[in-house]
């Protein structure tokens, strides 16, 4: 028996799916989808208070941007801002101020292609921050732009030498950030360069194949970038779909069991990639992620990296689990409310 979902298109909180049954003569019972969007909302309003502390708490113990406390959650609360839910603007604010002031001090290595610790994924994630945040191209960002240009030119790919996984060493991850940041911040000066640069990565993405959630995830995100066409995209999104657990998240390798991190990520890259937040394998996502967050608002996800920095409290819960968890929390909220419709700013607020 096949099924036919058809949607219509009405207010927030008022959704209805229905379902036709085409060979048969039975009409499915229309489902009201107001319980699972209310819960979205609160989940959501529980984590941004928590979010804000961790970014504002770990700015004000380190002068270094960091992906985990300020990249996460500002993408995270800037979705959120998105669709009408008040958030602190003077820590967002904050928080772009202080990627920017960790690239201006690196300024010098990035006009020499040296970069500054981190390497791609700081340079990337701290760019995405800036186009999240809003930040003009300026300076700087061109100047991150050149060395994001120039360095690792050979090897027709953007890699990670260190890794801390999940969140670094997959060269899929730093290849889309890299990506991204060139397309929103290259300037006109650098368009050929640019143009160059994708076309050569582009045939490095498409010849080889994913190995985990992370890969799994941006090398999806990364495939618009290139002539890959739509099979070519839809086939790795069955694939990452494919990859879902029995109880509806994902893990960040095969072996393991599903965690925020994998699922949240998922989810984001599936939501923007295409997929309607309606469709079974996304509600099932967000019920896992629903399920599984914490009274104080966070998901707890164990760390499986190995530390290298002095530990130090950002606010976060979780102590030694803190910064994944952090960035776990980010991608679960991030997904969360790419399941909502946008709203106009000007106008609108949820309270």
């Amino acid at each position: 028996m096949k099924y036919q979902k058809v949607e219509t298109s009405l207010p927030l909180n008022s959704v209805v799916i229905v379902v036709i049954v085409i060979a048969g003569t039975r009409l499915a019972v229309a489902e009201d989808d107001t319980p699972r969007m209310d819960r979205v909302s609160a989940a959501i309003h529980k984590t941004i208070p928590l979010l804000e502390s961790a970014a504002a708490g770990s700015a004000k113990e380190k002068r270094c941007f960091t992906c985990h406390s300020q990249a996460l959650p500002v993408l995270a609360l800037t979705e959120a801002q998105n669709r009408g839910f008040r958030i602190d603007k003077g820590i967002l604010a904050s928080q772009v101020k202080h990627t920017v002031a960790h690239l201006k001090r690196g300024l010098k290595g990035y006009r020499e292609g040296r970069g500054q610790g981190g390497r791609v994924m700081t340079a990337g994630y701290a760019l995405w921050t800036l186009e999240a945040g809003d930040w003009d191209p300026d300076e700087t960002t061109a100047a991150v732009s050149h060395y994001l240009l120039e360095f690792q030119k050979d090897d027709k790919r953007w890699h990670q030498g260190s890794s801390r996984p999940p969140s670094a060493g997959s060269d899929f991850a730093n290849t889309y950030l890299a990506l991204r940041a060139l397309q929103h911040f290259a300037t006109e000066d650098q368009q050929r360069a640019k143009e160059a640069r994708i076309a050569e990565v582009g045939e490095w993405l498409l010849a080889n194949q994913a190995n985990g959630t992370e890969d799994r995830v941006f090398r999806f995100r990364a495939l618009p970038y290139f002539d890959s066409g739509q099979n070519q995209i839809a086939a790795e999104r069955k694939e990452l779909i494919s990859q879902q657990h029995e109880d509806g998240g994902w893990s960040q390798k095969l072996e393991m069991t599903s965690d925020a991190y994998a699922t949240g990520s998922v989810l984001a890259a599936l939501l923007r990639g295409g997929s309607n937040s309606t469709d079974m394998v996304i509600e099932r996502g967000v019920d896992y992620l629903l399920d599984g967050q914490l009274d104080d608002g966070s998901w707890h996800v164990v760390t499986r990296a190995k530390p290298f920095q002095p530990y130090f409290e950002t606010g976060f819960p979780h102590e030694k689990d803190q910064f994944i968890s952090t960035a776990a929390t980010g991608w679960a909220m991030m997904a969360l409310a790419l399941t909502l419709p946008e709203v106009d700013l000007e106008t609108s607020s949820v309270d």
